[in-house]
């Protein structure tokens, strides 16, 4: 979902109702003194009752920069977040930024955030981590500095930078058919959630391109923990018994779909073939190493930071979208069928 399409209202929206001119709407938004008591009041109640938000940019240049950046996601303990926001923080280091970092569990979280980072000019500009994109396009104002890192290329987004997560789960697959395997199932993420439903998209077109009919039994959505991806291969094998090998959109998944098929007397590769997704640090210690497609994290952090300084910078330039790329980590949990 896009963001409304109604005209959002302006300053002098604001000094027309209030029946004042709009440098003293800019007064009263910005604190300054030299107001009436009975004035101020107007324009206050004339900004709520039209909800009106001041201009982000600004009223960041009549406050002054900030030298303050913020890096928001769902968590800050999950690897691949930390990992982004330690590369985001090395670029603003260098740029003389400070950048603070924060965490919402659902939107109405998000919204206060937003309220009180950008609305409030704590900061100059900000970086988004989510996987459901549509929660910040909604939320954020179009006049700020902000950077996305999302799943897949958006035509509602200015500034994005993202894994191709469509052509990372093709190679993955495609890895399993060029060793014959053609009964491969796949553990996803949540399908809500963008990267994992263009990881979906990959592992079929890989299919099909190997002339591989595709069967919706060899599909179980999980949630991104290893204990998910343990009860997708239980589930995986009662539905098709005969599946080779399991494409695991995340390491998490594929340590679970290794302990589930230890516990049940298959040998990994022998019996199975198994690839995940990420190469989190400990991938290359799992028994037996993980074959894996490494996506790298903490260069995805730097080249949002990177579009970030740009716009800051440069406000008047377009819009810019940054693809990056995985790589196919061969190691021991893949072999021919």
């Amino acid at each position: 979902m896009s963001r409304a399409s109604t005209k959002r209202p302006t300053l002098r929206d604001v000094a027309l109702l209030a029946g004042v001119s709009h440098q003293t709407v800019s007064r009263v938004v910005n604190g300054a003194p030299g107001v009436m008591p009975e004035t101020q009041a107007r324009v206050e109640s004339a900004i709520q009752d039209l909800d009106y938000r001041p201009h982000a940019i600004a009223r960041s240049m009549a406050q002054g920069r900030t030298n303050t950046l913020a890096c928001l996601a769902p968590n800050l303990t999950d690897f691949t977040y930390a990992s982004n926001m330690e590369g985001a923080e090395s670029v603003a280091r260098e740029r003389g930024y400070y950048l603070l970092c924060a965490s919402f569990a659902d939107e109405r979280q998000f919204v206060d955030l937003v309220d009180e980072l950008v609305a409030r000019g704590r900061v100059d500009g900000l970086i988004v981590i989510s996987p459901f994109v549509e929660l910040p396009v909604q939320h954020l104002p179009n006049d700020f500095a902000t950077v996305l890192m999302g799943g897949c290329p958006r035509d509602d987004v200015q500034n994005l930078a993202y894994l191709d997560n469509h052509r990372a789960a093709y190679e993955a697959t495609e890895h399993l058919t060029q060793l014959g395997h053609r009964r491969i199932a796949q553990v996803t993420g949540p399908l809500a959630e963008d990267c994992a439903q263009e990881r979906n998209r990959g592992y079929a077109d890989a299919l099909a391109d190997a002339g591989i009919p595709p069967d919706p039994a060899l599909v179980v959505a999980g949630d991104w923990s290893a204990t998910s991806g343990h009860a997708a291969l239980h589930e995986l094998l009662t539905r098709a018994p005969d599946l080779s090998a399991v494409v695991a959109q995340n390491d998490r998944m594929a340590v679970g779909i290794l302990r589930a098929g230890r516990e049940l007397g298959l040998q990994v590769p022998d019996n199975l073939s198994v690839i995940g997704f990420d190469d989190m640090p400990l991938a290359s210690y799992f028994d037996p190493p993980l074959t894996t497609m490494r996506q790298d994290t903490f260069a995805i952090g730097q080249a949002c930071a990177c579009l970030l300084m740009d716009a800051l910078s440069q406000p008047e330039a377009g819009p810019r979208q940054i693809r990056l790329e995985a790589s196919l980590v061969v190691r021991q949990t893949t072999a021919p069928v």
